[in-house]
């Protein structure tokens, strides 16, 4: 259904979207907190590029979800809604582009110098459970953002994708180092990452 063919949504129902919207929102920078300290802290003892750059994805879906939050606290004044969607929109995609920068210089730098990292269980746990709540996360945000029809709140939800399918691959670089010291599958797990990372910042500067 497209949106000429969709209701106009009433003011009670975007109110009590906004209230889950905004809920979401505190639960998404709750964990990405705790998410952004276990896996600085462990990224930074054992030395892996795919912890500290997770933890930095982290931190900056914390930053996102405050942005996303400022869009749905002002959703109920159509004047203001429209300049704050925009700005969210640019705020995400500027937050994608400094983590693919980041992640590209910190990864091919450990690749070059051969660094190799410890083993990490803590950051092995961490990251599992990111596999586990973000999607939830993600999925219940997306139906927020569609039901709203704001561009900026589905990039947000997006975000929220994109940490777990960067949770999956950090896991899998540091599984493999710990399980059998492949050194350089950490590096390259945050490798991989670049790419899908630039790809979802390009995607919100071109819309912005």
């Amino acid at each position: 259904m497209t949106d000429m063919a969709r209701p106009q949504l009433s003011d009670l129902d975007r109110a009590a979207l906004v209230r889950r919207g905004i809920w979401l929102s505190y639960a998404t920078i709750g964990y990405n907190s705790l998410e952004a300290i276990g896996s600085l802290i462990a990224g930074l003892l054992a030395g892996s590029v795919a912890l500290v750059g997770f933890g930095v994805d982290s931190v900056i879906e914390v930053m996102a979800s405050i942005a996303a939050q400022w869009r749905l606290r002002s959703d109920l004044d159509p004047v203001r809604r429209e300049g704050v969607e925009l700005w969210t929109r640019r705020i995400v995609a500027v937050c994608f582009l400094a983590l693919a920068v980041y992640v590209l210089a910190d990864a091919a730098s450990t690749l070059w110098k051969r660094e190799a990292p410890d083993r990490s269980l803590f950051g092995i746990v961490v990251l599992a459970l990111s596999v586990i709540v973000m999607p939830v996360l993600a999925r219940s945000k997306k139906r927020v953002a569609r039901a709203m029809r704001s561009g900026a709140l589905e990039a947000e939800a997006a975000q929220t994708s994109l940490c777990a399918y960067l949770s999956v691959i950090g896991l899998a670089g540091v599984a493999l180092n710990a399980l059998f010291g492949w050194w350089w599958a950490d590096p390259v797990a945050a490798l991989i990452m670049v790419p899908i990372i630039a790809a979802e910042g390009w995607e919100g500067v071109r819309d912005a």
